[in-house]
């Protein structure tokens, strides 16, 4: 039986770091080492060839779970043939599921840390791209909208945020009502007030 290719440094690094992520939004910074191990298919000795020790493997698995980049890409791929109310509804599903993601690591790590530890902030995340695709949707659908795209995309994003935040809303919209709302507002009638 052939051995498998062992894998680049960098891309054993990304895989632990894959693994980790999971196992921080269930069990916050008390997951083992040997639990991440487990989940990344290595021996626990080679987590510390690759990482320095647990807390710098965290560090990478919370900067990593921040990362707006899978969010872009998935932004990237929406299809600009759909109307703007179904490529909406497509990034309102994307945006949802970061927000999921994150809180419920933040959750995590928030009711895993000892009160006398100090927290480290969130790494910063530079969602610039993600405000640009949520634009440019609006830009190519500029003449159904009645606000610049950027404002419109502006508006979309805190509608997400505020219909899926499990802390500002105890039953979550779905993509649906978020795009409904946004491009249909609640009244019955187009009368401006």
């Amino acid at each position: 039986m052939a051995r498998a290719t062992p894998l680049s440094p960098d891309a054993r690094r990304a895989s632990i770091i894959a693994a980790t992520v999971p196992l921080l939004r269930v069990h916050g910074t008390a997951v083992t080492t040997s639990q991440i191990a487990m989940a990344a298919g290595v021996a626990e000795g080679t987590l510390f060839r690759v990482f320095p020790d647990k807390e710098t493997l965290i560090r990478a698995a919370i900067a990593s779970a921040f990362d707006p980049a899978p969010t872009v890409a998935q932004l990237e791929r929406l299809d600009p043939a759909q109307s703007l109310r179904d490529q909406l509804i497509a990034a309102t599903e994307i945006m949802q599921r970061r927000i999921d993601e994150v809180w419920q690591l933040i959750a995590m790590i928030g009711h895993s840390v000892p009160p006398r530890t100090e927290r480290a902030a969130p790494p910063a995340v530079d969602d610039s791209r993600v405000r640009e695709l949520l634009s440019s949707v609006f830009e190519r659908h500029r003449d159904e909208i009645r606000c610049e795209p950027a404002q419109a995309a502006r508006l979309l994003r805190a509608l997400v945020f505020a219909g899926t935040h499990p802390r500002l809303t105890d039953h979550p919209l779905t993509p649906h009502e978020i795009v409904s709302v946004l491009l249909d507002g609640v009244r019955t009638s187009e009368e401006e007030v």
